[in-house]
């Protein structure tokens, strides 16, 4: 093409070397640079190039216009939506913590959670059986973050957020799948896989089977007055409503059945985590009257209200958390209620509130752990969690020594239970205190032979112990003084310390010891040897 100088007037340049002249208009607003084809250039925009044949080509080399914006123009390039299997179904938001369910789908593992505790399925063929931690997903979400400058980072969803999530889908869902969910299930693997452990939907969804169970009759007046004021958002109102709720169901036997709905369940679900006082400690007072009798443990299981309530017990105003611990004692009395609880990741806040100021808390919680680890998959969490040592010490400082001892003596019958005592030095600490005989009851001195009965199943390993701390004679003194019971226990060990092995003959005593020794020394330096 030609190039032909015009007005003088028009915005853009043809630059040669250093001589500057018009050319044709151009449409754009942006200016122009001839630069020879031998110059470097990085540029995406085609070249127009001028015939050698052209007046205006004083030479041979060949050139082109390069369209060059002004800087102002630029905008800085924002970063890419995030790839859709980043996103969790449920939430729609970046997975910071991607599991993996049973059926092949990833989500957030606190939707997975609050999916579980209110008994929803987004799709009827999700299995919520168990769930695996998506390591290869969540590296990847990290390294996208950071090649794409992706900010802030995604963290986990809590479960307060997770379950106001899957309850906003729920009220937009009136027509939901009901899921029927397997139960007593458990993992062994180091992080506390979430089972399904309820047979049956929460009241509050329930189906249209023509049970009483599952069609729960709610036409009373006082629970429909009751529900109706708390429902309001009134806090007066709740405050009158709820402490009136208390009350009936403390004195009134058949009330706390009749009350004990669906409708009351659910509201109440919701305001034993309220910011006010009066309304937190008395929905839980409630829910642990409502508790007290048996055919209503299950229901309030089934309802979701655990979550929550473990909220309570980790956080809640003093007064509440001595309730929330008693509900959780009262709730674990059921055997169907057991695996649940502990899915549910109740067992740690009932560890520390071990150390609660609180006497009532700390008794409940003693007694919710006792029941709750008759159960071999809560026996191993137990165990994970570092119970085993923490108990030792309270069994030493004299803290609580019969309701420990009750633990003590579950753990005892397990296998890592057993393993994880014998390293702590479970052996002489019962049998120094067998021989002070400083018992709070007979019950008490009969546990701490239980105790060491589950471990003398520990064979060579537990002679060893035993003979180095002297059990033989703390043993016959039981045999020979104690009740009735109590010898029989003490009767049994010392069969169990005579019992030839084929193997003892061989046995190196010192060195089995020694090797103790260094375990223990191990198991001190991960779980540390103060006392709570």
């Amino acid at each position: 093409m030609f190039i032909h100088p015009i007005n003088h007037h028009h915005n853009f340049l043809l630059l040669f070397t250093s001589i500057s002249f018009p050319i044709c208009s151009s449409p754009f607003q942006s200016h122009l640079h001839l630069l020879p084809l031998t110059d470097s250039i990085n540029t995406q925009i085609p070249s127009i190039s001028v015939n050698q044949s052209s007046p205006m080509s004083t030479n041979k080399h060949k050139w082109r216009f390069t369209l060059l914006r002004s800087p102002s123009h630029f905008k800085k390039p924002s970063s890419p939506p995030p790839p859709p299997e980043f996103i969790c179904p449920i939430s729609n938001n970046l997975m910071a913590d991607p599991v993996i369910i049973s059926s092949g789908q990833t989500f957030e593992r606190n939707c997975v959670v609050a999916s579980i505790s209110l008994s929803f399925k987004p799709i009827s063929t999700l299995d919520f059986t168990s769930i695996i931690p998506n390591l290869a997903l969540k590296s990847a979400i990290i390294n996208w973050c950071k090649t794409n400058s992706f900010s802030p980072f995604p963290q986990p969803l809590d479960l307060p957020s997770a379950l106001s999530i899957v309850q906003s889908l729920i009220n937009h869902s009136p027509n939901h799948q009901q899921i029927r969910l397997s139960s007593c299930l458990s993992s062994t693997s180091d992080d506390s896989v979430v089972a399904a452990v309820i047979n049956t939907p929460p009241f509050c969804y329930s189906s249209s089977s023509s049970s009483e169970i599952d069609n729960p009759v709610h036409d009373d007046d006082d629970d429909d007055e009751i529900v109706s004021k708390l429902r309001t958002g009134l806090l007066p109102d709740q405050e009158n409503a709820i402490v009136l709720l208390r009350e009936i169901t403390r004195t009134k036997q058949d009330d706390r059945i009749k009350l004990c709905t669906a409708r009351l369940l659910s509201t109440l679900r919701h305001l034993i985590v309220s910011r006010y006082l009066t309304i937190q400690v008395n929905s839980v007072a409630a829910l642990v009257n409502l508790s007290l009798e048996n055919v209503n443990k299950v229901k309030i299981v089934r309802s979701g209200i655990v979550p929550p309530l473990i909220d309570v017990l980790r956080g809640g105003f003093p007064e509440a958390q001595d309730h929330a611990a008693g509900a959780l004692f009262s709730l674990a009395l059921d055997d169907q209620n057991k695996t649940a609880i502990g899915v549910l990741h109740a067992l740690p806040p009932l560890l520390h509130a071990l150390r609660s100021n609180s006497e009532r808390c700390r008794n409940d919680s003693a007694l919710a752990l006792y029941h709750l680890s008759l159960v071999q998959s809560n026996r191993s969490k137990l165990v994970k969690l570092g119970s085993v040592q923490v108990f030792l010490n309270m069994v030493k400082s004299g803290h609580m020594t019969g309701r420990v001892m009750l633990v003590l003596c579950n753990l005892a019958w397990s296998v890592e239970g057993r393993a994880a005592m014998l390293d702590g030095g479970a052996v002489e600490c019962l049998l120094r205190l067998l021989s002070r005989a400083e018992f709070e009851s007979e019950s008490t001195r009969e546990s701490c032979l239980g105790a060491l009965y589950g471990l003398s199943q520990g064979g060579l390993r537990f002679k060893g112990l035993a003979k180095e701390a002297g059990a033989e004679e703390v043993l016959i003194k039981e045999q020979e003084m104690g009740p009735e019971r109590c010898k029989e226990k003490a009767n049994k060990i010392l069969e169990v310390m005579r019992q030839k092995y084929e193997e003892e003959e061989t046995v190196d005593w010192e060195a089995l010891l020694n090797s103790d020794e260094l375990t223990r020394s191990r198991f001190e330096l991960v779980y540390g040897n103060g006392s709570v």
